[in-house]
């Protein structure tokens, strides 16, 4: 009796344990050179559950042999974000080609110094993380890595960075940042300015195949980025392409636009549709992600890495309305 007792309470334990589903904290990154924040995104922003907005301060290219800060953040009084800010920064791959020992110490001081020059001008609360955006390439790795290195020293700050399909799937060219916590970018599975039928933002076959080894990555706390923009991808008559961002669905219900299919239409009128001028025949893609598709990501990485928080790309009212950020 003792015996089936024993049995049918493990039995209970075991279903519940099999039942209970892995929930995720999840935050956003906020990705505009003006900062500021419209009654949508401060609500959807005070819903959040992880205590920090992942603000971009400023990109760094190099332009003419000389390291530049590109697009500065400004700040509007309406930016009240009631979050602590982790300071982002967006650094072009080429800005570490070619990049001298020296460089890569004065790159990391200008960096940290334009950074506490915002925080202090804007009187920003944030928190002992900054964290750097990179798609750094075999040719680039070592250099970059000892940028890090060298940020991580000056700063005193806990040093993080962002980590692309490739760079998980060919680690052992692109070799392992030396932090200790990375932000995988869920998206950008292919280029959308090719001619092809998938969705350049999101192909969860891509993105599983890529990752389909993200369980042996060396760097163990892995946070999750997933995509929540859209937009319109045109083709001309000459098969170039260009991007209008935040298009949906729906603005393909226009008596100009003959559709093709689901998400493309044919321009049948020449003029202006979302604040760029358009010629008959030019055709207008739309890429958006469903919460189906970021589902079917959330329960692949489930099995692959645990207790991971997402943070969504990103707070803009045109893609948080009406969505539901729970997984």
């Amino acid at each position: 009796m003792k015996f089936l007792k024993l049995l049918f309470f493990g039995f209970i334990f075991l279903m519940f344990s099999c039942s209970k589903k892995e929930s995720h904290s999840y935050g956003f990154y906020y990705w505009k050179t003006r900062l500021t924040l419209n009654d949508t995104e401060k609500k959807t922003l005070n819903q959040s559950t992880l205590p920090y907005l992942y603000t971009r301060f400023f990109d760094v290219d190099k332009i003419a042999n000389t390291f530049q800060p590109v697009g500065v953040i400004t700040k509007d009084k309406s930016f009240e974000p009631g979050k602590k800010i982790v300071p982002t920064v967006f650094i072009t791959n080429r800005t570490f080609l070619y990049i001298k020992k020296d460089e890569t110490t004065f790159l990391a001081k200008s960096i940290y110094t334009l950074i506490q020059k915002k925080i202090a001008e804007y009187h920003l609360i944030t928190s002992s993380e900054i964290q750097i955006d990179c798609d750094w390439t075999a040719g680039t790795r070592d250099d970059y890595f000892k940028f890090l290195k060298e940020l991580k020293k000056i700063s005193g700050k806990e040093i993080t960075c962002t980590l692309r399909l490739h760079q998980v799937k060919d680690k052992i060219q692109t070799g392992i940042p030396p932090v200790e916590k990375v932000y995988l970018m869920c998206y950008s599975t292919s280029s959308p300015l090719e001619n092809s039928d998938k969705n350049s933002i999101l192909d969860v076959n891509i993105l599983k195949s890529y990752l389909s080894k993200i369980d042996e990555y060396p760097i163990r706390k892995i946070e999750v980025a997933l995509p929540i923009y859209s937009w319109g991808i045109v083709t001309n008559h000459l098969e170039k392409h260009k991007l209008i961002n935040a298009l949906s669905k729906k603005d393909l219900e226009n008596p100009n636009f003959k559709r093709i299919s689901e998400n493309t239409a044919e321009v049948l009128k020449d003029g202006f549709y979302f604040g760029h001028y358009l010629n008959k025949g030019f055709t207008i893609k739309v890429e958006e992600i469903s919460y189906d598709q970021l589902k079917d990501v959330v329960q692949f990485l489930e099995n692959k890495i645990h207790n991971f928080n997402i943070i969504y790309y990103q707070l803009d009212s045109k893609f948080v309305l009406n969505k539901d950020f729970k997984f």
